[in-house]
C-alpha cells in the first residue's frame, strides 16, 4: 500500500514540470517562485497603472510591438488627430482658406492713393499719393515710408511720430483710396478690356469677371498671359473651360500682367456673315 502511494506521488511530481514548462514557455521550471492568484491580479493592475501613467508621461515603455499597433489602429490614428487638434478634414479646409485669394494683406506701392485721417485733429488728415520712392508726405512729421507696408503697419508708424512729439494717444486711420501700383491689363474678346488693380490674391478668373467676362459672340476658352520674368517677357497659355470644370489650377496674376482672351474663329466668322446679310422678308408667308 505504502509503495503504491508512493509511485503515484513520483507521477504527479513528473507531471507538474511539464505543466508548467508548457505555460511559460522555454524558462526554466524553479527560475521563479509561483503566484498566486490574487498576486497575479494585483501585479495586473499595478502594470495596467504603470502603463497608463507612462503614456500620460509620453513615455515609451510598452513593447515597440504594442507601439506600432497602437498607432496602427483606427483608434491610434483618431487619438493623434485629435492631439494634433483638427480633423484632416479642417487641416485641409484651413489650407484651402490661406490659398483663397484676398488671404494676404494688400501692401501698399508707388502712385497708390492714402487717405490719412487723424481722430478730432482735421489739420493733420490728408489724401497723398505714395512718391516713386515710396514715401508719404504728412504735416508735422514729414516723410514717412509707405511702399511695401500694410495700411496697418503705416498706422502704427504714423501713430508713433505723432504721439512722440505732438499728441497724446492719437488715433489714426489710414485707407486705400486707390491702388495704382498693382495692375494688370486685360484685353481680347472681353466684355470691357481695361487695366484693373490687383487687391491682394488675385486668380485668372477674377480677373476676367473684373472685366466683366467675356464676349460670347467672339470669345474662345483660351487665355495669353504675358509676363515680365528675370527681365524677359514670358507667355504662358490656359484653357478657361478646363479651369471653370476644376481639371486645370486657376492661377495668380502678379502686378504687370498682360491678359489676352483668344477670338474664336469660328464665331468670328459666323458674325461677320450675319452683318452682311440683308434684313429681308424672304421667309414671310413660308407657312
Amino acid at each position: 500500500m505504502l509503495a503504491a502511494c508512493a509511485a503515484l506521488l513520483a507521477g504527479c511530481g513528473a507531471s507538474l514540470p511539464v505543466e508548467t514548462s508548457t505555460e511559460l514557455g522555454p524558462q526554466r521550471v524553479g527560475s521563479a517562485p509561483p503566484v498566486s492568484e490574487p498576486a497575479a491580479a494585483k501585479a495586473a493592475d499595478l502594470g495596467t497603472a504603470a502603463s497608463g501613467s507612462a503614456a500620460m508621461r509620453g513615455d515609451s515603455g510598452q513593447p515597440k510591438a504594442v507601439r506600432t499597433a497602437s498607432l496602427g489602429s483606427a483608434a491610434g490614428t483618431a487619438a493623434l488627430t485629435s492631439a494634433a487638434g483638427r480633423s484632416p478634414a479642417a487641416a485641409a479646409s484651413a489650407f484651402t482658406s490661406m490659398s483663397e485669394p484676398g488671404h494676404v494683406a494688400y501692401r501698399v506701392g508707388p502712385l497708390d492713393v492714402l487717405e490719412i485721417s487723424v481722430f478730432r485733429v482735421p489739420e493733420l488728415s490728408a489724401v497723398v499719393q505714395v512718391a516713386d520712392t515710396g514715401t508719404i508726405n504728412l504735416p508735422l512729421i514729414g516723410e514717412v515710408p509707405a511702399s511695401s507696408r500694410t495700411a496697418q503697419e503705416i498706422e502704427q508708424d504714423v501713430t508713433a511720430r505723432l504721439g512722440a512729439d505732438y499728441l497724446q494717444k492719437p488715433q489714426v486711420t489710414v485707407f486705400i483710396k486707390e491702388y495704382n501700383a498693382r495692375r494688370v491689363t486685360v484685353d481680347g474678346s472681353v466684355r470691357k478690356p481695361g487695366v484693373y488693380p490687383l487687391r491682394g490674391r488675385t486668380s485668372l478668373l477674377q480677373v476676367i469677371t473684373m472685366a466683366e467676362g467675356l464676349d460670347y459672340n467672339r470669345a474662345s476658352s483660351d487665355v495669353v498671359v504675358f509676363r515680365q520674368q528675370d527681365g524677359k517677357r514670358k507667355a504662358a497659355r490656359f484653357d478657361l473651360d478646363a479651369i471653370r470644370a476644376g481639371t486645370a489650377n486657376d492661377p495668380l496674376m502678379e502686378p504687370g500682367d498682360v491678359v489676352i482672351v483668344d477670338d474664336s474663329a469660328a464665331k468670328i466668322v459666323l458674325l461677320n456673315i450675319l452683318r452682311v446679310i440683308p434684313v429681308t422678308n424672304v421667309f414671310m408667308g413660308v407657312l
